[in-house]
C-alpha cells in the first residue's frame, strides 16, 4: 500500500499535513477483531470477538487486566497491545506503591497516550503502535471508558466499538447508549454480547466465540467463563427459534391445501423463471 515518498517514516508531513503511518497505523486497528465497551454508573464492561487463524489454533487474548479496577480491551496488532498493557500494568503498580492508593483511570490514559504513543510520531526510527486501547476503569470519579487512538488521541466514551466490522455495533450502540447510564450489570453484559453478535454478520453467536470481562463496585476486575456466557446467549437466541419454529408449521399447513388443488394439473408445463 505504498502511496508517495511521504510515508517513508512517521517524521515526513505530507504537502496536505498528514502523516501516512499515522494513517497504516489507524487503518491496522480497523483490520483487527472487534472490540466493544460499555460503561454505567457503577459498572463498565469489555467484550472481545475470539478470532483464531485456523481451525487447529487457538485465539489471541483481547482482553487484559491492568490492575483490580482497570482493564483493557484491544484492536489491531495483538503484539503492539501486550506491550503497551504491560507498561499501563508498571504504571499503575509504580502509583499504587509510591502513593498506596489505586491510580486514576484518567491519568493513566494521558501518560499511556504521551508516553506510549505520541512520542512514536516524533522519532523516525520508531513507528505508531497499530493497536487501538478501549480502556474501562472504575475509580472515585466514577466509572469511565476511554478510547485511545494511535495518533496520540484519546476519548471519552459511554460506549464504543473498534476493529472489523465494528459499524454495526456502533449502530447498534447508539440506539440503546441513553439507557446505559442506569442499567445494571447483567443488562451491560447482555447489551456488550448482542453488539457483539451485530459484528459476527450471520455467523452463529456462540460462547467461545466471545470474551467478557466486568468491573465495578465491590467487583475487581474478572472474566465471565464460558457457561455464564452462554447462559446469556441463550436469553435471546432462543426465541428466534421457537418463532422460526411456528412459522414453518404455518408454511406446511398452507402448503397442504395447494398440493391437493394442484394435483389435477399435473400435466401443464411448469412455467420457466
Amino acid at each position: 500500500m505504498f502511496r508517495n515518498q511521504y510515508d517513508t517514516d512517521v517524521t515526513t508531513w505530507s504537502p496536505t499535513g498528514r502523516l501516512f503511518q499515522v494513517e497504516y497505523a489507524m487503518e491496522a486497528v480497523k483490520q483487527g477483531s472487534a472490540a466493544i465497551g460499555l460503561r454505567s454508573r457503577s459498572h463498565v464492561v469489555l467484550a472481545s470477538v475470539n478470532k483464531a487463524q485456523s481451525e487447529l489454533s487457538s485465539h489471541q487474548r483481547k482482553i487484559f487486566k491492568v490492575d483490580d479496577h482497570i482493564g483493557v480491551a484491544i484492536a489491531g496488532l495483538t503484539a503492539d497491545g501486550r506491550v503497551l498493557s504491560r507498561y499501563m500494568r508498571s504504571e499503575s503498580i509504580n502509583h499504587s506503591f509510591t502513593y498506596e492508593s489505586p491510580l486514576p483511570v484518567g491519568r493513566l490514559v494521558v501518560r499511556l497516550a504521551d508516553k506510549a504513543q505520541q512520542v512514536c510520531t516524533q522519532r523516525s526510527w520508531k513507528r505508531p503502535y497499530g493497536v487501538g486501547l478501549l480502556v474501562g476503569g472504575l475509580d472515585e470519579s466514577g466509572a469511565h471508558l476511554y478510547y485511545n487512538c494511535p495518533s496520540g488521541n484519546y476519548f471519552e466514551y459511554q460506549a464504543f466499538a473498534i476493529g472489523s466490522r465494528s459499524q454495526a455495533a456502533k449502530t447498534y450502540l447508539e440506539r440503546r447508549f441513553k439507557s446505559f447510564n442506569e442499567s445494571s450489570r447483567e443488562d451491560l453484559i447482555k447489551d456488550a454480547i448482542l453488539a457483539i453478535r451485530e459484528t459476527l454478520q450471520g455467523e452463529t453467536l456462540k460462547s467461545s466465540l466471545c470474551t467478557v470481562s466486568v468491573l465495578g463496585v465491590d467487583e475487581p476486575f474478572h472474566f465471565l467463563d464460558q457457561e455464564s456466557i452462554q447462559k446469556v446467549i441463550d436469553t435471546f437466541e432462543k426465541v428466534p427459534e421457537e418463532e422460526e419454529d411456528g412459522g414453518e408449521a404455518e408454511a406446511e399447513a398452507a402448503a397442504a391445501p395447494a398440493e391437493q388443488g394442484g394435483a389435477g394439473d399435473q400435466d401443464v408445463a411448469p412455467m420457466e423463471m
